[in-house]
Order: structure tokens, then C-alpha cells, then sequence
């Protein structure tokens, strides 16, 4: 790795703080070469506070830490992109970001629940539903997905808008279960959909 460039803003880095689950940019602060190596040790956004002259914990006084992730130099290696976990919102206002956004992405969940049945498929059937269907195998979980289709499709014809969103999450659970069970990621299904896109 090449080595960062403290020069071009008297001893400080600009450092871009990104959520690592929902990509949003929740705040840009500095860094000196003391913050930087703050925030490898400890794991939590360390800044240099330009108005104080001292390094300062994101969340040192809220609660609110952002641990970190991920820290990418950009191409001139003399600005960092940290991908963070906050804990709580970020700005000082209270608000999500400092840029006034709310920091959600309800399709990054659909990633987290992947890695939720991947656990499953390794845990004793006793422990949970999930578990129990993958010990009892790909042909009880192609059951399932299939008898949640025509639960679906029954409450379509109906007007209770709650049971058919209710249906529509249990298929939607049981297809990641089996594409777990086939050793498919969900992403390889959103890249054929892109891939036909492309050809329309």
C-alpha cells in the first residue's frame, strides 16, 4: 500500500463516512496521522477536531460510534472513504446523516437475512424453523416455496392488503431458504434479471 499523503491539507485528511449496509454518506470529517491510527487500533472513527486541536470519538459524548469497516484510500491516497456501522444517528442535530437524509435501504436487509439462513443451514434442527427445513431437505423446501406461491396467489384475489403482504414475505423467505439450499446467491439472480434487461 502506498503511503498516504498528509501534505495537501496542512497534516489532515479528509475522511468521507459511508454506512457499510446502506451505502449512505453520513458525514465527512478529518484526520491526521494520530486519528488514522486511533481508528485502526480502536475500531471506531476517530477525528482531529480542527476547532478543539485535539482527537475526538465520534459518539464520545451521544454514544453514538460509527466502528468501522472498511478504510479505502482514494486514488491519490490523500482522502479516505471509511465504511462505518453507526450506532444511532449520526449528526450532532440528531438527525440520520449530516446531510439531512434518513439512512435506510430496505433492500440491504434482503442481504443480512442471506447471511441469517446461511447460519441456519449449519444449525441443529431444534434450534429453528429454518434449521428443520434444510435437515429435512431440498424437497420439503421446494414444497414449501410452492405452497406459499398458491397462498399468495388465493390472498391476490382477495382485498386484505395485510395477509397478502404477510404471504408475500413467507414466499419471499422460503425462496432465499431454497436459494440457500441451492447454493445460489440471491445476487446471481439479480444479475440474470440485469443480463435481460440489457437485451430488451
Amino acid at each position: 500500500m502506498k503511503a498516504l499523503d498528509f501534505t495537501k491539507f496542512d497534516g489532515l485528511l479528509p475522511a468521507v463516512i459511508q454506512d457499510a449496509q446502506t451505502d449512505k454518506v453520513l458525514m465527512v470529517g478529518f484526520m491526521n496521522a494520530e486519528a488514522l491510527a486511533a481508528t485502526r487500533a480502536s475500531g471506531q472513527v476517530t477525528f482531529y477536531s480542527r476547532s478543539k486541536s485535539r482527537l475526538w470519538i465520534k459518539g464520545e459524548t451521544s454514544g453514538n460510534f460509527l466502528e468501522v469497516v472498511a478504510i479505502i484510500p482514494d486514488c491519490d491516497d490523500d482522502t479516505l472513504l471509511i465504511k462505518a456501522n453507526p450506532k444511532g444517528p449520526t449528526c450532532h442535530t440528531g438527525t440520520d446523516t449530516c446531510f439531512g437524509e434518513t439512512n435506510e435501504d430496505p433492500t440491504k436487509f434482503i442481504k443480512y437475512l442471506e447471511s441469517v439462513i446461511s447460519l441456519r443451514k449449519k444449525s441443529a434442527p431444534d434450534e429453528s424453523y429454518t434449521a428443520d427445513l434444510f435437515h429435512k431437505g431440498i424437497n420439503k423446501i421446494a414444497q414449501k416455496v410452492g405452497e406459499e406461491a398458491v397462498e399468495l396467489v388465493i390472498e391476490a384475489k382477495d382485498d386484505d392488503q395485510a395477509l397478502f403482504i404477510g404471504e408475500a414475505a413467507d414466499l419471499f423467505y422460503h425462496y432465499l431458504v431454497l436459494l440457500e439450499a441451492k447454493e445460489i446467491p440471491f445476487k446471481m439472480i439479480i444479475d440474470e434479471l440485469k443480463e435481460r434487461h440489457s437485451k430488451k
